[in-house]
């Protein structure tokens, strides 16, 4: 029994934390078909599609989702190469100086996003740029550059200096040795620091509501839509990227475990041809001491 009671808590901690995760995901995907005007399961009118009509009809959600995406490819583009520089940076430092960079650049995730909006607002205004998706790109930039700097910072923790060495000492140029060592080598890291840079913009609220001006994002257009009266059609366009989201992690699921079998299936290829041109290259009597039965 005290061995089966520390096996039965994990599965119930588990268990409730799991519940927790995804049922209200999994509530407001049942309140979609419910025929009542309000988000809600209970008391439940009926089913229908009418929701999913509802989102396709409604032109101004679907210009703020746009108005998201745009902003999001806007806030990678810009905070990835910076991002990237200042890891590559503190990489480079000495270590007094290292601490000090740091510190300056995780700042910026310690402060209150109603503070960056509103001293980004001000700042870029002396210059005449006016609140929109320019200025909300490089509001929201102003923190995410600090993810995506960790997240190298990280990486490259792991990477082994000596590769970089050799391949100056063989003549390769700086820009060649990071074009064709040091960026392979972060390339799923900058990957997931894109991923992580989309979502971080596409969710923000605090600091887009000062700076996008007269655009308006999917955030703020459903922060808008609860104060005069929300609709399940909103639900239906969390279905949806759900559904998206889910269907985008199988593909890739897919795509890297069929990317590791062929990695595999080729591996074990170069051995076996590896260990043919071994023998092919030993001396007579060598090869003969291979042949089985000798």
């Amino acid at each position: 029994m005290r061995e089966r009671l520390p096996r039965l808590l994990i599965r119930g901690y588990l268990a409730i934390f799991f519940i927790y995760l995804f049922l209200p995901l999994v509530i407001m995907s049942a309140a979609t078909f419910n025929a009542s005007r309000f988000p809600t399961v209970t008391p439940w009118q009926g089913t229908t599609l009418a929701w999913f009509a509802a989102l396709w009809a409604d032109g101004a959600m679907w210009q703020a989702l746009r108005t998201s995406i745009v902003i999001g490819l806007g806030v990678i583009a810009l905070s990835l190469p910076v991002g990237l520089a200042a890891a590559l940076l503190l990489g480079s430092v000495h270590a007094r100086a290292r601490s000090l960079l740091y510190g300056l650049m995780v700042s910026p995730l310690l402060m209150p996003g109603v503070i960056i909006g509103i001293s980004t607002l001000i700042f870029w205004q002396r210059f005449g740029v006016q609140g929109g998706i320019l200025l909300t790109v490089l509001a929201q930039s102003s923190f995410i550059i600090a993810y995506v700097m960790l997240m190298v910072t990280a990486r490259l923790q792991r990477f082994d200096r000596t590769l970089e060495e050799a391949a100056l000492d063989l003549g390769a140029s700086h820009l060649q040795v990071f074009r064709h060592i040091t960026l392979p080598y972060l390339r799923p890291t900058l990957l997931a620091a894109a991923l992580v840079a989309f979502l971080q913009s596409f969710e923000n609220y605090n600091t887009t509501l000062f700076v996008r001006g007269i655009e308006n994002t999917l955030t703020v257009y459903i922060a808008t839509k609860v104060r005069i009266g929300i609709t399940p059609a909103v639900n239906a366009l969390g279905l949806v990227l759900i559904a998206l989201t889910l269907a985008a992690a199988l593909v890739y699921e897919l795509h890297r475990r069929r990317a590791g079998a062929e990695e595999g299936k080729a591996g074990e290829g170069k051995a076996g041809e590896g260990t043919a041109q071994a023998l092919a290259d030993a001396p007579a009597p060598a090869r003969l001491a291979t042949v089985p039965g000798d």
